[in-house]
């Protein structure tokens, strides 16, 4: 007589948790994407106001080395202390960078034509979009390339400052080229890194939405970054 294997509650229950956390990890990766696409239509809005008109340009441009220096307090704040804000104090700081960076891009809008401006941002939506849909779904832990690109940042921002003095135009296509590269594979590390934390779940509310606007932050700056180093290489200048 064959014999039957009998049911196992604790395999259904180990599925039921993995189909739960699963599903938590897509509501908090929707927090994510949401306050980041927020960010970039705040950023987007702005440039675009302060670029239709000539006062405020202008007076960006006046400010433009002080708002570039406070976007890089904002930043760094944001990141060393996000533990002790309130989601709400963090929430704010986000928004408020992403409207110092609107900005500041405002004067991009008077180097590149409109139409190479828009281009670039649909392939740079394209790519990242690619780039994030693979992060989610691959099965390759990223961890060490996301140490190896970190480097590469830090290469590529010595570089930039000591070409502030060179001005080479070589040194700045090669930033360029690198750049793209390495904040498109940060994309991807990031959405992993940033999956993996909303699988595990928080303790509570509260850090879930600290810990989405952190993701979100990180990935607006990835999808910044690549933007600006593709519109280097490939924006038509006026």
């Amino acid at each position: 007589m064959q014999e039957f294997e009998a049911p196992r509650p604790w395999s259904q229950a180990g599925e039921l948790e993995v189909a739960a956390r699963t599903e938590l990890a897509a509501r908090f990766m929707n927090q994510v994407f949401g306050w980041m696409a927020g960010g970039l239509a705040l950023s987007g809005g702005l440039a675009m106001a302060v670029a239709s008109s000539e006062p405020l340009m202008q007076a960006a441009l006046r400010l433009y080395l002080p708002l570039v220096i406070l976007e890089l307090v904002v930043v760094l704040a944001f990141s060393a202390l996000i533990n002790r804000m309130s989601a709400a104090v963090a929430a704010g700081a986000f928004l408020f960078y992403a409207a110092l960076t609107g900005v500041t891009f405002a004067p991009l809008l008077l180097i590149y034509t409109g139409a190479s401006v828009a281009n670039v941002f649909f392939v740079t939506a394209g790519v990242f979009t690619s780039m994030a849909v693979y992060g989610a779904v691959t099965k390759r832990d990223l961890t060490s390339i996301g140490s190896f690109l970190m480097m590469g940042v830090l290469a590529i921002l010595i570089a930039s400052v000591v070409n502030l003095f060179l001005a080479s135009s070589a040194v700045q296509f090669a930033v360029s080229v690198l750049g793209a590269l390495i904040f498109t594979g940060l994309t991807a590390y990031d959405v992993q890194q940033f999956r993996k934390l909303g699988y595990l779940g928080f303790s509570n509310p509260e850090q879930r939405r600290k810990a989405a606007l952190r993701g979100a932050l990180n990935l607006y700056l990835d999808f910044i970054n690549l933007f600006l180093n593709l519109l280097r290489l490939f924006g038509s200048r006026r």
